[in-house]
């Protein structure tokens, strides 16, 4: 019989922690939550000091009856859930559920699933924190109070399986607002005049800036003509040349949104899919009998945190000094809290920064591979010296007409060296050569083109940028942004154009009713305001139930209100224009879980459906009879195939061009990567390039 009995979420790191404790200690996973609200009702009273109804969740029964024998014949039992809010809340449920006395030292909190910080955390039993239940407990409650109230009336008005959430909806709005803006959005003509100009054999670019000393605006061909008129032949001299050397610092390390947000620049990764590997990494992988089994690779992934522990920063610090030399070691950086941050424990970083991605390429999958190889490469460079760039600035005159050069070069690299971030914007080179220029030389002018140009659009919000503006704007917290993200996409709210969100009628539909009765939940601001509440309470700074009264007086009369008034919202089956071949109805256009899809209008009676094919403009080139058109995979991947499957099952994940290999005649077929795409035959060593 063991002595302790140490319960853990997750049954991926339970035999890690039993190994690191010994044999007195029996460890075993609750698989999270054993109590929650019903999924049959509101759950929650309030008329009665919002009193919560909680129950064993179906499908737990088996394993609370396993952790009450086991709890029983332990001399004590320690509640390991994870370290936040929500981890909180399971260790009290379980102090219920077992009756422990939720005051004695029964709680115990790591950041990282390795040996020393295990055994160091059993040191520190604490009692469970009463303020972060609180916090768990108002926004479950405010988010059932929410959903269990506007969902039905969704369901009565709209569209049967429709949702509202407190945080989703604010998210449906921002994608919405977006939309509207582009298609609001009138361009401004602007023009530009750029020059290509010599110094002996060395070409370099410049642009114009301005007339006489100021700078000037071009708002038409007309201005333009202006100034290349005002230029004298195309001599130029040198006026002013401004060299200076400039630090770049590395980017912090990782919290939960700049993980999500790099990651799906970097390597691609929905910002589910990060939080799905990260989790992988954090409880443990089997690192072999020799590098001592399975071991938390990163710390835990739910965090705002930037902050680094001075161990960590040590063990940096000599790694740096090691690998790269003392000039790369970084100066010590105390990270500010950010506004709003819970900072309940450190940034996302490397267990052990002595583990170096190659070195864990033969056990990791590929997935884990990149993550771990991007936290790990972020962190080291984090704690890296900044990087010095040699700048240059070259003032060029004709006439009173001014253009400018810039350029710079990387002096020493820095950070650099291991590790540059991402960035949603078009990217400067960093090393953009300048001759060796004085005031007083004299350059030509090859050629000076002027280009004409409109303003655009702000752009559609990709994964990244919606994470982005998310935590600027203190929309939810951490462990919200990607199951918010996943439920808009599931419930048809939006949809995803060229890894871009678009809003769906349905969405629409949904937002107008929400801007109508409930503007509240869909304010920016009042859920920003909620989020520093929940904060509040887990400080034990408010009480929460103050809070949910605040909140829920209001409410409850848009509610009624909503009852009364709201419309029925007939949506319409668009008409797609060809007649169902089995019965000879109309087919129209449906939405359903992975978008549009064709099916007939004599439903139920005539239940034919089809997927809605483009053509791409290319004949098969296994059947020469059918046409290749675009289709989407289950996972919403895009692939190419044949419109007479099941006769012909021509497949290509690459894009067929219409036109044969002049080599050999066999198909061609796009390649895309981030810098080109490259056509290619299938058949043949024939290839061409072309910038994107």
């Amino acid at each position: 019989m063991s002595d302790y009995l140490v319960i853990v979420e997750s049954p991926a790191k339970a035999k890690t922690i039993e190994r690191y404790l010994g044999k007195k200690y029996k460890v075993k996973a609750s698989m999270g939550h054993v109590r929650d609200l019903p999924k049959s009702q509101t759950g929650v009273d309030p008329e009665n000091a919002f009193k919560p109804k909680y129950i064993t969740i179906r499908g737990k029964g088996d394993v609370l009856k396993e952790l009450k024998s086991a709890a029983k014949k332990a001399k004590k039992v320690y509640l390991a859930a994870d370290p936040d809010r929500e981890g909180e809340a399971i260790a009290w449920h379980l102090a219920y559920a077992l009756n422990i006395d939720e005051n004695s030292e029964c709680r115990v909190v790591f950041n990282e699933i390795t040996k020393d910080a295990i055994k160091e955390s059993f040191k520190h039993p604490r009692s469970i924190d009463h303020d972060l239940v609180d916090a768990q407990q108002a926004r479950r409650i405010l988010d059932r109070l929410v959903g269990y109230n506007i969902s039905p009336l969704l369901w009565k008005k709209i569209k049967k399986g429709l949702s509202a959430g407190r945080v989703q909806s604010v998210a449906l709005k921002l994608i919405s607002d977006r939309e509207k803006e582009i298609e609001n959005f009138k361009p401004e003509e602007y023009w530009s005049i750029d020059a290509h100009f010599q110094k002996d054999d060395d070409i370099f670019e410049g642009a114009f800036y301005g007339v006489d000393g100021k700078k000037q605006e071009l708002k038409s061909e007309a201005d333009v003509n202006k100034i290349t008129e005002k230029l004298e032949g195309k001599r130029f001299s040198v006026d002013k040349v401004n060299k200076r050397e400039r630090k770049r610092n590395p980017a912090k390390p990782f919290t939960t949104s700049s993980l999500q947000q790099e990651a799906a620049r970097k390597i691609n990764f929905r910002a589910k899919k990060t939080m799905m590997v990260a989790q992988q990494l954090y409880e443990g992988i089997d690192l072999g009998k020799k590098a001592g089994g399975t071991t938390g690779l990163i710390t835990y992934m739910r965090t705002d945190s930037t902050r680094i522990s001075e161990t960590a920063k040590q063990e940096a610090g000599s790694y740096i000094e090691e690998q790269y030399g003392q000039n790369y070691k970084g100066y010590a950086k105390k990270a500010k809290k950010q506004e709003g941050a819970q900072d309940a424990h450190e940034a996302i970083r490397p267990t052990s920064v002595t583990r170096d991605p190659k070195s864990l390429k033969a056990v990791l999958s590929r997935d884990q591979f990149r993550l771990y190889k991007l936290i790990w490469e972020r962190f080291l460079a984090s704690q890296m010296a900044p990087a010095v760039m040699d700048t240059m600035t070259v003032h060029l005159l004709n006439n009173g007409v001014e253009f400018r050069a810039s350029g710079s070069k990387v002096k020493f690299k820095g950070f650099m060296k291991v590790y540059v971030e991402g960035t949603d914007d078009k990217k400067k080179d960093e090393n953009k050569f300048l001759p060796d220029l004085r005031e007083g030389m004299v350059v030509d002018a090859n050629d000076i083109t002027p280009n004409q140009h409109f303003t655009q659009p702000p752009p559609r919000y990709t994964e990244a940028r919606l994470v982005r503006t998310m935590e600027e704007q203190g929309i939810g917290r951490p462990s919200t942004y990607a199951p918010t993200l996943d439920t808009i996409q599931r419930r048809g709210y939006v949809q995803l154009d060229s890894k871009r969100f678009v809003p769906t009628e349905l969405g629409e539909i949904v937002i107008d009713v929400m801007k109508e009765f409930f503007p509240k939940i869909i304010d920016i601001g009042f859920t920003a305001k909620m989020e520093e509440d929940l904060d509040a309470i887990e400080e034990g700074k408010t009480e929460w139930i103050n809070v949910l009264d605040d909140f829920y007086g209001g409410f409850k009369k848009r509610l009624e209100i909503a009852e009364q008034e709201m419309e029925k919202v007939e949506i319409r089956d668009e008409p797609a224009g060809i007649t169902c071949e089995n019965c000879g109805h109309e087919m129209v256009y449906k939405m359903g879980r992975y978008g549009k899809f064709l099916a007939c209008s004599n439903f139920p009676e005539c239940r034919n459906t089809k997927p809605i094919l483009k053509k791409i403009g290319v004949t098969c080139p296994k059947c020469k009879e059918g046409n290749v058109v675009e289709r989407k995979s289950k996972k919403n991947r895009k692939f190419y195939g044949c419109d007479r499957y099941p006769e012909c099952d021509f497949v290509s994940w690459d894009k067929p061009v219409s036109r044969p290999c002049p080599k050999c005649g066999s198909l061609l077929v796009e390649k895309k990567t981030k810098k080109e795409t490259r056509v290619q035959c299938t058949n043949c060593d024939y290839k061409e390039t072309a910038q994107n």
